[in-house]
């Protein structure tokens, strides 16, 4: 699930990350991440451009506007996910039921990243020469630094890597796993379509045309209204990316992604079932919290 390369939905991208932690993070957790939203994405942004003084005040109305939207309009959506997802729990699922509540999730964080595109635009005119290498060397460190995690080391590694992860995620939702559910989570990892250096590679396209395109509104001067429509293109490319081989591989890793999920609930026991469904009440009650909250 890589919410985290940087792009033109940079103030969604963060709202969608607490999102998607929430199905894993502790109950305080997320409820303090989501409450201090803006001054942690503030400062999380900042070491990406570097804000100025005129910048700085305006990023920050914005974080604050995006997120009151959010908890206004797309909590009890998320809520409202959750309810069906508990229906679903104690029984086992299709890969076609996973996939379908994974494009619900999409949904709702495109949304958010549609929600960002105003503001994305006026910061992204705002933006100077200095910025931009600031940003191009932030790219660059972080390019180094999932070379060194993922790239290095080959296959062996970055299924290793994988497994673990799975196993942390997916033992949070259900608790401890019996030793063939922990085999198939290798097996799944190991025979997985995942490749760090394809992602590498649309990484660094990506952060390409990022920059190619911040560059093009400085240099023309390029007009609002012109510049939000690049942003809305550019946001739909990365929802539902153009066909071809990323676009292929993508559809590939989801599809792979909903068979594994059913493959492993339908060896889930009644008690990790029943242990999952309270995860999911609790990031229910959670969220219906939150939205109480204003």
């Amino acid at each position: 699930m890589p919410l985290s390369r940087i792009r033109w939905v940079w103030l969604a991208r963060i709202i969608g990350a607490l999102l998607a932690a929430a199905t894993m993070a502790a109950c305080s957790t997320l409820k303090l991440a989501y409450n201090n939203f803006p001054e942690l994405s503030y400062w999380w942004l900042d070491g990406y451009l570097d804000f100025n003084g005129a910048q700085m005040p305006r990023v920050r109305d914005d974080l604050a506007e995006l997120l009151a939207w959010h908890r206004r309009h797309e909590l009890p959506r998320l809520a409202e996910l959750l309810r069906r997802a508990q229906a679903l729990g104690p029984n086992d699922v299709t890969p076609q039921q996973v996939c379908e509540f994974a494009d619900r999730i999409r949904e709702r964080l495109l949304a958010v990243a549609v929600q960002a595109e105003g503001p994305g635009t006026g910061l992204a005119l705002s933006l100077g020469e200095a910025q931009l290498q600031q940003l191009e060397r932030k790219y660059a460190k972080n390019n180094a630094e999932y070379h060194k995690d993922w790239v290095e080391g080959g296959p062996a590694r970055w299924q290793k890597k994988r497994y673990e992860r799975l196993l942390e995620r997916t033992e949070d939702f259900y608790g401890p796993l019996e030793p063939a559910q922990r085999e198939m989570l290798k097996q799944q990892a190991a025979q997985s379509a995942f490749d760090p250096r394809a992602v590498d590679a649309e990484r660094r396209r990506n952060q390409h045309e990022v920059l190619s395109m911040l560059r093009r509104f400085q240099a023309e001067r390029t007009p609002a209204a012109e510049a939000h429509a690049a942003i809305h293109a550019y946001v739909l490319r990365v929802a539902d990316p153009p066909p071809g081989a990323w676009h292929d591989r993508q559809r590939a890793l989801q599809q792979e992604g909903c068979r594994n999920v059913a493959a492993l609930h339908k060896t889930a026991s009644a008690a990790q079932r029943e242990q999952a469904v309270r995860r999911l009440q609790g990031y229910e009650r959670d969220l219906d919290a939150l939205f109480a909250s204003h």
